[in-house]
């Protein structure tokens, strides 16, 4: 012992070590990694792990991060794990512990305007995200008494959906078309559209590019939509694994909000993509197929999803979770396997056409396939006042047209419910990122449907609203301003606007 060393000195560090010290027992159940590949990852050992519990891989490589995975199969042998992560570095006797928790994410307000994957990982470069706040992706959904009938209206800004299909808070209504027309560009405009409805919104992008998907935050940034919206993002390029858990994900965010009394949107942006991913999980993990190769749970894959958005009774806060699932179709086969299961489940459904869209009608929605199983009671009174007779006027038009290519001479009343049909289709269309205020759409419809448009050219139909529109936000913002407060169209509010029509009309007529 060197001589400036008292051995009292190091009793005493010792006695000061041994007081300190306090032993925690921690229990882990650890296993083997027997066959890695593919996302798909068995394991030896785990006895007592849960069903969805999430485990830790510890790989004999370096790795910076943690690579996680996700207990699925529990079989007598070994456990299916799918792997949340880089499967590549993790090797045959690799060590694998549990970790005494379900698969959870990041959930609050500090996730907002983030762009994150389907782990609650950040993606967007903005630093951590700090929370305090986790929550299991697989929830349990409310139960019918605590749930209240979907009532308030979720406005969406196209005039053709809020006024003929309308979705209301805490409703699920599926977005059901050919690739290419349109699905993506519906959901995004109703995100701009909550700007000033106070509702969260949650994008969920399963398996499209990340090309596409970096093209939609920089256009959700370029108009301030960002401020009240949470990306979820899991590419094309991400593992199975993270596309299957990623619509749960996004849906366990906005339970967040929706039991905080608040309203959230979440949009799962492709479920077809999503079961694909979920069938390509149950084949490598030996489950059983079933029809088209899916497993025999593929209805509850996308049941216990969607049934999770709901509006909460008056008892809990009144929150809402409002999902718009969408579901890619081939060449228009609505009748295939995972279309209608996801119909079955929702609330209704709005349907693309590729051959409108192709001649130009945009939002190429088929009115006739389209439905809102909620109907009225997700619009306002005004809407509702106005909106049945829009939709008998185009359902009358669509018969009529398909007899009128063949008849040489029709009677004047088929004519004039020729024309108003051809002015209420050029009415309807929109073009996208311009959602419209429903105040605005209710003086639109009320033009059309009264028959100020009858007379005029199709082309004209458009420029002409386009500038009543101008028209009574300069010279009577009162109309609108009472719609927007009243939420009717009360007899003298009509008179109002049939005194502005006048006005306006002469006010064209003067300046030719």
């Amino acid at each position: 012992m060197p001589q400036n060393i008292k051995p009292s000195e190091v009793s005493s560090v010792i006695q000061q070590e041994i007081t300190k010290y306090d032993a925690k027992l921690k229990m882990e159940t650890v296993g083997t990694v027997l066959q890695v590949g593919d996302g798909i990852a068995r394991v030896w050992g785990l006895d007592k792990v849960m069903s969805a519990e999430l485990v830790e891989f510890i790989p004999t490589q370096r790795h910076s991060e943690p690579i996680y995975g996700m207990a699925l199969n529990l079989e007598e042998d070994n456990v299916g794990c799918v792997v949340l992560g880089d499967d590549s570095v993790i090797k045959e006797q690799d060590e694998v512990r549990t970790t005494g928790r379900i698969a959870q994410v990041p959930v609050g307000k500090a996730l907002i305007g983030r762009v994150v994957n389907a782990l609650g990982q950040p993606l967007d470069g903005k630093g951590p995200i700090v929370t305090e706040d986790y929550q299991p992706i697989e929830g349990r959904s409310p139960n019918v008494v605590q749930r209240q009938p979907v009532k308030e209206p979720l406005q969406t800004g196209w005039i053709s959906i809020d006024s003929m299909i309308p979705i209301g808070r805490g409703q699920r209504e599926l977005i059901i078309g050919d690739r290419q027309t349109g699905k993506t560009a519906l959901t995004i405009d109703t995100i701009l559209n909550q700007k000033e409805e106070d509702v969260i919104c949650i994008y969920v992008a399963i398996g499209q590019k990340a090309s596409t998907v970096a093209g939609i935050i920089d256009t959700l940034e370029k108009y301030g939509a960002m401020k009240y919206t949470i990306v979820v993002s899991a590419t094309a390029s991400d593992p199975a694994p993270l596309l299957y858990i990623a619509p749960y994900a996004g849906c366990a965010m906005g339970e967040y909000f929706r039991d905080n009394k608040q309203h959230a949107l979440v949009i799962y942006d492709d479920l077809s993509k999503h079961a694909v991913a979920y069938r390509q999980l149950s084949l490598l993990l030996k489950r059983p197929p079933g029809r088209e190769a899916y497993p025999g749970d593929i209805f509850n894959l996308h049941s216990r999803l969607l049934e999770r958005a709901a509006k909460l009774s008056n008892e809990l806060g009144g929150g809402s979770l409002t999902a718009l699932p969408i579901v890619e179709t081939q060449a228009g086969d609505v009748s295939g396997y995972i279309p209608t299961n996801v119909i079955s489940i929702t609330d209704g459904q709005i349907y693309l056409e590729p051959d409108l869209f192709y001649a130009g009608i945009r939002p190429a929605i088929n009115v006739g396939i389209s439905v809102s199983r909620v109907g009225g009671s997700a619009q306002i009174p005004a809407m509702k006042q106005i909106a049945g007779r829009l939709r008998l006027d185009l359902a009358q038009y669509r018969e009529l047209a398909a007899f009128a290519q063949f008849a040489s001479e029709l009677d004047k009343t088929t004519q004039s419910q020729l024309i108003r049909g051809e002015r209420l289709v050029e009415l309807l269309k929109q073009p996208q990122f311009q959602p419209m205020p429903v105040a605005e759409q209710v003086i639109f419809i009320w033009l059309g449907t009264n028959g100020y448009l009858d007379n005029l050219p199709t082309g004209k139909v458009k420029p002409f609203v386009e500038g009543f529109g101008k028209f009574i936000h300069d010279q009577h913002p009162g109309i609108i301003e009472t719609i927007k407060k009243t939420r009717k169209l009360d007899m003298q509010t009509v008179e109002n606007l049939k005194k502005a029509v006048e006005e306006y009309v002469k006010h064209t007529e003067d300046k030719t």
